[in-house]
C-alpha cells in the first residue's frame, strides 16, 4: 500500500465515520456515544493531515500539519499539569464568588485528587513492591477511562446546546433552581426565565402565541414554590397574566417534565413544546424528558464561564449516577481484563522468560 492509498483511505474513513455520527445524532442527541463518535472523527481527520502534510506541498496542509503536531506536543508534555492548574485556578474564582458548598468544591477536589496521583505514582516508579506498581497503572486507567468519558460528555454537550427551535411552539417550560432567601429568583434562575422569555416573544412577532410552564415545588427552606417566584419574576417583564402556568409540585428535573407533561396532556392533546434551561443542564434535562415520555430539545440560558468547569463536572456525575448499571459494567470488564493481563504476565515472566 502506498502513502498516498493510505492518505486516501483515512480520509475517506473519517468522513465515513462523521456521516455515522451526523446519524446518530439525529436519532438521538443525547446519546454519550455521539461524543465518542464524533472525537474519533477529530482523530482521524487529524491523522490524515498528518499523512496529507508530509505527502504533498500544499500551504493549508502544511499549516494545518503544524497546527495539530502543536496541539498534540503541548497535550502530551503539558496537558496534565496545564489541567491542574486550570482546575485550581477556577476553584479559586470559584470560591470567591459562590457559597463554599460540596458541589461548589468539585474542581478543588478533582485538582487535588489529580496532584496526589501524580505525587504517589512517581514515588510508586521508586517501590519494589509490584503490587503498589499495579494499584497505581490501574488507578492511571481508570483516570484516563473517565477523563476521555468526560470529555465526551462534554462534547455532546456542546452540540445539545446548538439546537434551533421553529418558532411552533405551544408551550415553553422553565426548570426550576434554588431561591435566593427562599422567595427571591438568583441570577441563574432568572437567566433561564429571560431566555423563556426571549423566545416567547419572538414566537409572538412570528404569529405563534405559547404559554410558559414555571416548573418547581417549595423546598423546606423557601417560602414559596420556585414556579411562583418564577411567574412573579415573568410577569414583572411584561408577559401576559394568561399565559403563564405555575406547576408547583415538582421536586426534581424528572418531576419537573412528568407535571409539566401532565399539564400540557389536560390543556391539549396534540402540542409542541420547548424546554429553557442553563447551558451546561441541557444535555441531562433532554435524557428525563425523554424518559419523562417528551419529545422536546431545550434552549440554553448562559451561565457564568467561571461557574461552567463546576458545572460540566457535577453535570457529568449526575449522568454517571443515573447510568450506574453501564458504569459498573464497564469499570468491572477494565478491573477483570487488567486482572487478566497481570496474571498472563506473571506466568509468560515465570514460565517463558
Amino acid at each position: 500500500m502506498t502513502d498516498q492509498q493510505l492518505f486516501l483511505i483515512v480520509l475517506l474513513l473519517s468522513f465515513s465515520i462523521l456521516g455515522i455520527f451526523i446519524w446518530a445524532y439525529k436519532k438521538n442527541s443525547t446519546n454519550l456515544i455521539n461524543g465518542l463518535l464524533f472525537n474519533i472523527f477529530l482523530l482521524l481527520l487529524s491523522i490524515t493531515i498528518l499523512i496529507g502534510g508530509s505527502l504533498y506541498d500544499n500551504y493549508l496542509l502544511k499549516f494545518l500539519l503544524i497546527i495539530v503536531l502543536t496541539i498534540y506536543f503541548f497535550i502530551g508534555a503539558f496537558g496534565v499539569i496545564v489541567l491542574i492548574i486550570g482546575l485550581f485556578i477556577n476553584a479559586r474564582s470559584v470560591l470567591k464568588k459562590e457559597r463554599k458548598t460540596l458541589p461548589n468544591l468539585l474542581t478543588l477536589l478533582l485538582g487535588i485528587s489529580l496532584t496526589i496521583y501524580l505525587i504517589i505514582s512517581n514515588f510508586g516508579e521508586q517501590m519494589k513492591s509490584s503490587v503498589f506498581r499495579y494499584l497505581i497503572i490501574y488507578c492511571g486507567i481508570l483516570i484516563v477511562y473517565f477523563g476521555l468519558s468526560f470529555y465526551n460528555f462534554v462534547i455532546v454537550s456542546i452540540f445539545n446546546s446548538f439546537y434551533k427551535p421553529k418558532f411552533n411552539k405551544d408551550y415553553i417550560i422553565v426548570l426550576g433552581s434554588g431561591l435566593i432567601n427562599g422567595q427571591k429568583v438568583s441570577k441563574l434562575l432568572g437567566s433561564r426565565i429571560d431566555k423563556a422569555i426571549e423566545f416567547y416573544q419572538l414566537q409572538k412577532d412570528n404569529g405563534k402565541n405559547s404559554k410558559i410552564i414555571f416548573s418547581g415545588g417549595q423546598g423546606s427552606d423557601e417560602i414559596i414554590s420556585e414556579g411562583e417566584a418564577m411567574a412573579n419574576y415573568a410577569l414583572e417583564k411584561g408577559v401576559l397574566k394568561e399565559d403563564v402556568i405555575i406547576e408547583s409540585n415538582s421536586k426534581t428535573t424528572l418531576e419537573n417534565f412528568k407535571y409539566s407533561k401532565e399539564i400540557m396532556d389536560k390543556e391539549k392533546g396534540n402540542y409542541n413544546a420547548i424546554f429553557s434551561t442553563s447551558s451546561y443542564h441541557v444535555l441531562r434535562a433532554n435524557m428525563y424528558a425523554k424518559k419523562a415520555g417528551l419529545n422536546i430539545s431545550g434552549i440554553p440560558s448562559k451561565a457564568a464561564l467561571y461557574y461552567l468547569p463546576n458545572a460540566m463536572i457535577r453535570e457529568y456525575i449526575a449522568v454517571v449516577a443515573m447510568k450506574k448499571r453501564k458504569y459498573i459494567i464497564k469499570v468491572t470488564m477494565i478491573t477483570l481484563v487488567y486482572i487478566l493481563i497481570i496474571i498472563i504476565n506473571y506466568y509468560v515472566k515465570k514460565f517463558v522468560l
